[in-house]
């Protein structure tokens, strides 16, 4: 069956006037979809040309796409029927904002993507274990014999693969507050994991933030099915906006309605009856941060998946790259690439995954984050705390302050590169140890992000 909606937007932008900012990996196809529909595109990127993939330039000037790059890149923007923004460029930016005053419609391509798709849509946000959960749920829903698309923060742009997609395939998205900024339109089912404080080096301040996350709610009708944290205050409140229905999972509260992780059982709640679904030690994902993400994914497949299907798909499911992800044993020690880990909360979520001693490396790009709530989780679970990057000096402090209060001392160790690091930890592990790379700190000081980090960090320890 055709797309209708797809058909009439490629009608309205032939010869219109089209702006696509950045060229991430989400906006790449677009370029291909936007000449062939005879768009008249100009591509805008702050970056300077001989930063830019020559591939992707060539492409640009094979297509004869005008572009504007640099410094000043946004000068140019003035006078367009359409503009695609990327994640990074938020909608509250002078020119965007000026454009949009004008009359341009500005969107992204993952909105586009959610505005015309011809099935449901599953989305996922939160401050931690998005990517988990939205990995969970695509492998439940593939387990079940879906045709399902996996989009957003991870998989592959999707955009351009509206024609494909059948009434009874479904999408399942992880999206950033940048992505959901400014959105007007939500998944079917969507699913906020929690909210704590993040990226507010980009954000005007905390609510902005919080406001994004809740679009991925605000556009649902009635049918609307939304997944929400019960232990978490932000996500709690979330319920009483909801316009459709609101299932919680907690692993605090024994509810009378939802799913629950109850010492190391996860169980399904109805009318204060709770059914047992499955037991933690059957499953391979470590941490109880982790059995909350296997109660939401559960949570969100209910009313599309046999629970016997999606049992067997948890099973059988291993943990996602750079997310406590075991990399291998040194001299009876275990070493883990928490490399995703950018804020102190997922830090420490990490941390209570393990009931070992832990030799922590942490540390990297400020953010604008508070460090003292780690310093507590660290004292109680660190044997040795090897830091680096920027942060380490406010992690140092947080740390050093909490051990004077308690009168305790703990080695720590200040690092200037990464291979530092992982002679320290080796040095200092003992036999039954854990040394776990959980950073607390973004990426970006050293690194081309949490990926480019984590397979550095890998790639030393199997030096060794």
């Amino acid at each position: 069956m055709e797309n209708q909606k797809f058909e009439e937007f490629n009608n309205y932008i032939r010869f219109r006037k089209v702006a696509v900012i950045g060229l991430g990996v989400s906006n790449i196809p677009l370029l291909d979809y936007l000449y062939e529909q005879k768009a008249k595109v100009t591509v805008f990127d702050q970056r300077n040309i001989e930063e830019i993939d020559k591939k992707i330039m060539d492409k640009i000037t094979s297509y004869s796409f005008e572009f504007s790059l640099g410094k000043n890149y946004l000068e140019k923007l003035k006078g367009f029927n359409l503009i695609f923004r990327s994640p990074s460029c938020l909608p509250t930016t002078k020119e965007l904002a000026e454009e949009a005053d004008r009359g341009a419609i500005v969107t992204t391509e993952i909105e586009m993507l959610i505005e015309m798709c011809p099935c449901k849509v599953i989305g996922v946000t939160g401050s931690d274990g998005k990517t988990t959960t939205t990995s969970l749920i695509y492998s439940i829903l593939k387990k079940a014999g879906y045709n399902a698309w996996l989009g957003g923060n991870i998989g592959t742009p999707l955009f351009t693969k509206l024609p494909e997609m059948k009434e009874d395939d479904i999408v399942v998205l992880e999206l950033s507050s940048f992505q959901l900024m400014g959105m007007s339109v939500s998944p079917n089912i969507s699913v906020i994991t929690n909210i704590t404080p993040n990226h507010l080096n980009i954000h005007k301040d905390y609510e902005e933030y919080i406001d994004s996350k809740k679009n991925i709610f605000k556009s649902q009708d009635e049918n609307g099915i939304l997944i929400l944290n019960y232990d978490n205050e932000i996500t709690n409140a979330c319920g009483k906006e909801a316009p459709g229905k609101v299932i919680y999972f907690s692993s605090k509260e024994k509810l009378d309605n939802g799913y629950i992780v109850d010492n190391g059982i996860i169980k399904e709640c109805k009318d204060g009856i709770r059914k047992y679904i499955l037991d933690t030690k059957d499953v391979k994902l470590r941490g109880n941060h982790n059995f909350e993400n296997i109660a939401t994914a559960l949570a969100a497949t209910a009313t599309l998946v046999k629970q016997d299907d999606a049992v067997q798909a948890v099973k059988e499911f291993t943990s996602v790259e750079h997310r406590l992800e075991f990399i291998k044993e040194i001299n009876g020690a275990k070493w883990y690439n928490d490399s995703v880990s950018s804020s102190p909360t997922r830090t420490i979520a990490g941390l209570n995954s393990f009931d070992e001693d832990i030799v922590l490396i942490a540390g990297g790009y400020d953010k604008n984050l508070d460090y003292t709530p780690i310093a507590k989780p660290i004292i109680e679970k660190v044997r040795c705390l090897i830091l680096l990057g920027e942060t380490s000096g406010k992690i140092f402090e947080a740390v050093k302050n909490e051990l004077d209060a308690q009168g305790k001392t703990l080695p720590i160790y200040m690092c200037n590169t990464l291979q530092e690091t992982v002679d320290l930890a080796k040095k200092h592990a003992n036999k039954g140890d854990v040394v776990l790379f959980s950073p607390a700190s973004a990426s970006f000081d050293m690194f081309k992000n949490f990926a480019d980090r984590g397979n550095q960090f890998k790639e030393l320890v199997n030096k060794y």
